[in-house]
């Protein structure tokens, strides 16, 4: 059995132009409203079609390119980047933490996310991945040497493929089962879920079923269902001059209200300012 990995990054490893070209984000300003930024080096490639994306560089300029097919980006740790989502375009990005290496596939059709999958795996054997990262971080500053880059940029690929086909063997039930919840609650968010009603579409106690999501996902079931329920609620707010009622609504939220609390508690704006802001910043680019 192969890890869902495989095709995608077979075509980009065995052709000598898999890679198109590599660029660097920097670190040193304050991350900008909406930008993404984590404490751990980040890659991001795009798999198919066109995407805007801003980033600053090492000399701390915000930067704006059109990345094609092909295209990577390395944000160094603490780094940020800002897609926009305009164009069809599937991207996948991976996340080096110190203890573990996720992943994360994304699909824009050009109104809406059609499909998602995401993983993880422990960073485990040698330390190739962290040798590769650190000579990455020393590139960036010697960025025209672009045949070393991505030479490099496979490397990391490979490292990550090997790492995630390697773990398809030894995924537990309960890991399995929690992926296929976890899937099952990103396709049907709009749906009124609750504890008993997802334990029962999978024949499960909805105990156990609390039990194997902080078990194995470290967040209760409520929170990972707002958490999915909001991530949609702000692509529809981005896209669309939805009323803030009908976005609750569409993303599964009965009580709009409610809706307004939660996305307030977790973007610290309401879905109006959320709105407001994320169009200034696309009007001003």
């Amino acid at each position: 059995m192969t890890h869902l990995l495989f095709p995608l990054l077979s075509p980009v490893l065995e052709h000598p132009a898999g890679i198109r070209q590599v660029y660097f984000a920097g670190a040193q300003h304050p991350v900008p409203e909406l930008a993404y930024q984590v404490d751990f080096p980040r890659l991001e490639l795009v798999l198919d079609g066109v995407q805007m994306m801003k980033w600053e560089d090492e000399h701390g300029n915000v930067q704006t390119t059109r990345m094609q097919t092909g295209d990577a980006l390395f944000v160094p740790a603490k780094g940020w980047n800002s897609p926009q989502w305009q164009q069809p375009v599937r991207t996948l990005s991976f996340l080096f933490g110190k203890q573990q290496l996720g992943f994360s596939l994304l699909n824009w059709d050009g109104e809406q996310f059609s499909s998602s999958e995401k993983g993880n795996v422990g960073r485990r054997g040698p330390r190739t991945g962290a040798f590769m990262l650190q000579a990455l971080n020393e590139l960036a500053w010697h960025r025209q040497d672009q045949p070393t880059a991505k030479f490099l940029v496979k490397g990391l690929l490979s490292h990550a493929l090997d790492l995630f086909s390697s773990s398809v063997q030894t995924v537990s039930r309960s890991q399995a089962l929690f992926a296929a919840i976890r899937q099952y609650i990103e396709e049907h968010y709009r749906e009124p879920l609750t504890r008993d009603s997802v334990a029962k579409a999978f024949y499960i106690s909805p105990n156990y079923l609390s039990h194997l999501f902080q078990k194995s996902g470290g967040v209760g079931l409520n929170e990972y269902l707002n958490y999915v329920r909001l991530e949609q609620a702000k692509n529809l707010l981005k896209g669309y001059d939805m009323k803030v009622r009908e976005v609750a609504h569409a993303c599964g939220f009965i009580d709009s209200n409610y809706f307004c609390r939660q996305f307030r508690k977790s973007t610290e704006r309401s879905p109006s300012e959320y709105r407001r802001q994320y169009r200034s910043q696309f009007e001003n680019a």
